[in-house]
């Protein structure tokens, strides 16, 4: 159970402050360089972070998320580590860093920092140490280096494809090639080597040192691989078997091993650091294994995110994951938007898509914005009745920035404006994830509504004004005032982890938690008759019947 305090300690005021805060947390994540530009050069930084402690307070969030901070040539968005004990200069200084999250602790805020240990940047001293070391050399073996086919090594070991389109290896002129699952400049560790191992344990104490409460692990399921001497082809790589723990690249059995050695150092803390796995396994039960409590602790649930506004959707994958946590004692998590993704008040705004690759939708994006049809009044309405609704379920509720002002897809990005590897690594087939990442607009009108006091580093729509922080904050009924409203309601209510069902008809989902709290969510198109009780917020107007696509909590009779 956890528990709710209202003392202080040294480092945090009023909030969750016992070791199991994160068990029920509500978490904010903050892509930095598109949240808030204290220097006026157009990309957000960590002082622009600081400037908007009291913001994130008053929202009601237990704890941010930043994602990468680091020394970065931003080939993927900062996912390209340079430094990984150290802040790009562009976004600050590590004194920088120590302001900032001395602002959010002081305003009873955690920190979870991002980590990106299956890949570094293609400029990491250790990869330049590798390029200009021979072949089986000790800084070549930190990474995945194999030996070319042909005469001369002129071709690559295997044909296989990076995520981000494209081959997944890169030639460096002496007849060996480097494994990259993502972009070129960002090569692959070999997690068999000692220093791999030995220098993440000293960055993991490096910022558990400055006071981080936590981690974000990119691609956790990625860094343990097997690569025999003769490699499979593309083809048969993507045919092997993801689920026993075997596959040569993703999810293997061993890679809990290396967690294991995190966790020893996360319990050298107190209360200790926790962890969240960014973990994409199939089938999902397999995420239990990074959640325990000898592991990380934690895996992200992308169920919700990837699937369609259907009461019979949400249910499977509510029963699911909460029997997943609880078979691995930890709590589940809920997610809707991240960096990653299309903002889901714009995918619920889309024709139904069952089979969205990965969670985009490319046909909308491809035509920027255009065609299917976007009902952006539905997408927003389903959009706040599912997160009310997940807000009342048991476990962390992690939030992507500007989602409380029912943000939408930016789609229409001009091709020579865009950043995304993705865009360029797979030209006319995926415009890449820029549209999620554009900096949010803090003010009605001004240079980039608020940002900062120059243009920002990715365009913003001429609609961003009408759903910026300053045009909602005095109205009742705004998206923002939804969360804030809904976020101190959870932290009042939310005091553990039980949830039973109240069969209500296959469009309707009614849950009970404890002290009579109860959320009910209407999926279909004809109202419902709202349950007795009394009405402690709804996602939108609500009078006798319970209306389509809606959500409410009620303080319901036993």
């Amino acid at each position: 159970m956890t528990e709710l305090l209202t003392s202080t300690t040294d480092n945090a005021a009023p909030g969750r402050i016992d070791a199991d805060w994160w068990r029920q947390a509500t978490v904010y994540q903050i892509y930095p360089r598109s949240f808030a530009d204290a220097n006026g050069d157009g990309l957000g930084d960590l002082p622009g972070i600081t400037s908007r402690v009291d913001y994130l307070a008053g929202l009601g969030v237990d704890a941010v998320w930043l994602s990468p901070f680091y020394p970065s040539e931003l080939a993927d968005g900062g996912y390209d580590v340079a430094d990984y004990r150290d802040v790009d200069p562009r976004l600050g200084t590590l004194a920088d860093f120590d302001d900032m999250i001395a602002a959010l602790h002081a305003a009873g805020i955690k920190l979870i920092v991002d980590i990106v240990p299956n890949h570094s940047s293609d400029q990491h001293e250790w990869f330049q140490q590798a390029l200009a070391s021979p072949k089986g050399s000790p800084e070549r073996d930190r990474y995945v280096f194999r030996d070319g086919l042909g005469p001369h090594g002129e071709l690559p070991p295997a044909d296989w494809v990076c995520m981000f389109g494209g081959p997944a290896w890169e030639a460096v002129g002496d007849g060996q090639w480097y494994l990259h699952l993502f972009a070129p400049e960002q090569p692959d560790f070999n997690w068999r080597n000692q220093d791999v191992r030995d220098d993440f344990l000293k960055t993991l104490r490096f910022w558990s040192d400055r006071g981080v409460d936590g981690f974000r692990v990119d691609v956790a399921h990625a860094l343990a691989k097997h690569l025999p001497e003769d490699l499979p082809s593309e083809a048969e790589l993507a045919a092997m078997d993801r689920a026993t723990g075997t596959h040569l690249l993703w999810d293997r059995d061993e890679v809990h091993d290396i967690y294991a050695g995190w966790r020893e150092v996360f319990n050298e803390y107190e209360p200790p650091r926790i962890a969240v796995a960014e973990a994409w396994v199939d089938p999902p039960a397999r995420r239990a294994r990074y959640a325990s409590a000898e592991g990380l602790g934690q895996a992200f649930n992308f169920d919700l995110l990837e699937a369609d506004f259907d009461a019979g959707a949400f249910r499977r994958i509510i029963v699911d994951n909460l029997e997943q946590a609880a078979a691995s004692g930890s709590s589940t998590t809920w997610v809707f938007s991240n960096h990653d993704v299309v903002r889901h008040a714009t995918r619920y705004g889309l024709p139904p898509n069952g089979d969205r690759p990965r969670h985009y939708n490319r046909k909308w994006l491809l035509s920027g914005g255009s065609d299917p049809v976007l009902d952006t009044a539905a997408g927003l309405r389903r959009a706040r009745a599912a997160t009310l609704l997940m807000l009342a379920l048991p476990g962390s509720a992690y939030l992507y920035q500007g989602e409380e002002l029912g943000l939408g897809e930016v789609a229409e990005i001009p091709d020579e404006e865009r950043q995304d590897p993705t865009f360029f690594r797979s030209p006319g087939t995926d415009v890449g994830r820029d549209g999620c990442r554009v900096p949010i607009p803090w003010t009605e009108k001004g240079e980039s509504y608020g940002f900062g006091s120059a243009e920002a580093h990715l365009p913003q729509p001429e609609w961003f004004g009408a759903v910026s922080v300053e045009a909602q904050s005095d109205d009742p009924d705004s998206t923002l005032n939804l969360y804030r409203d809904a976020l101190a309601l959870r932290r009042r209510l939310q005091t553990d982890e039980s949830l039973t069902w109240v069969d209500s008809g296959p469009q309707v989902l009614h849950l009970r938690r404890t002290n009579g709290w109860e959320a009910v969510a209407n999926f279909g198109a004809t109202a419902v008759p709202l349950p007795a009780g009394e009405v402690l917020i709804a996602s939108g107007p609500v009078d006798g019947e319970l209306p389509p696509e809606t959500t409410v909590w009620l303080r319901g009779g036993e």
